[in-house]
């Protein structure tokens, strides 16, 4: 069974969607197995893993009914449209509503070994049957005034789903998005971060830069596009494959860490 990881910030502009893109890539080119699931319906991340914009079933046909989680994956991704905004409207009004992706994701994360699923940016219900259908949560945060708000109110959401609908979800942490160490107010965001949730902080921060854009634009990974600020992803993906207990996957890891620092 695969280890299912739900990937969410309480809005957007936090950098999740090119973390999950990332680590999708970094856990695939060190051999470990990874579907990707875009459960956002601006569909960026499709984008970003360059799904063609009319493939057929997405996430939401998953959703609704009327495709499997097997038919709908696409070069590893289970893609996501417009489309999955009436999905979701849809699934509002039936019982067992928060159950509906745990339910499709049984049959097809038996064949991978990791599955990340990137949330939209609302803490609704699409972000709910994630955290249903997942074994951890990772938080993105942009390191700005009101990171600590935004977490906060995250993290009263995966509570509830804990408390009503998956008793074993865990928190795996927080990662500081969008970061520029050099000034004062995106230290002064990681030092608040640290003060409240003290390890669950990720040492490692993402760099903010246009980078990011401009390789999602090309659909190629920023480890390829520009090494220098993926290795930011590749020291995230190291302590997340620690996190979770990942040791072999994490030795795998460490020459390509190696050779993109050097």
């Amino acid at each position: 069974m695969a280890v299912t990881i739900a990937v969410l910030s309480q809005k957007g502009g936090t950098g999740k969607t090119t973390m999950v893109r990332t680590l999708t890539d970094v856990f695939r080119r060190i051999g470990v197995s990874t579907l990707a699931v875009d459960l956002d319906p601006q569909g960026n991340l499709s984008d970003y893993l360059d799904v063609a914009p009319e493939a057929s079933p997405t996430v939401g046909d998953v959703l609704s009914g009327r495709a499997s989680a097997v038919d709908a994956v696409h070069d590893g991704i289970i893609p996501a449209n417009l489309g999955l905004a009436e999905s979701e409207l849809a699934m509002s009004g039936k019982m067992g509503r928060e159950l509906t992706l745990r339910r499709a994701l049984r049959e097809v994360s038996d064949g991978y070994d990791v599955v990340l699923i990137d949330c939209p940016p609302a803490l609704g219900l699409l972000t709910v049957n994630a955290l249903v259908a997942a074994d951890y949560a990772l938080l993105s945060a942009e390191a700005q005034y009101f990171a600590m708000q935004g977490v906060e109110q995250a993290l009263e959401v995966i509570e509830l789903a804990r408390e009503n609908l998956n008793p074993d979800l865990e928190w795996l942490g927080v990662v500081l998005n969008i970061a520029d160490m050099r000034t004062r107010h995106s230290r002064e965001a990681y030092d608040s971060l640290r003060e409240h949730f003290g390890e669950r902080l990720f040492e490692q921060t993402i760099r903010q830069s246009i980078a990011y854009a401009e390789s999602a634009e090309r659909a190629q990974s920023i480890v390829d596009y520009r090494p220098d600020l993926g290795i930011d992803y590749l020291r995230v993906a190291d302590e997340l494959l620690g996190r979770l207990g990942l040791v072999d996957a994490r030795g795998r890891l460490q020459p390509l860490l190696d050779d993109v620092a050097a």
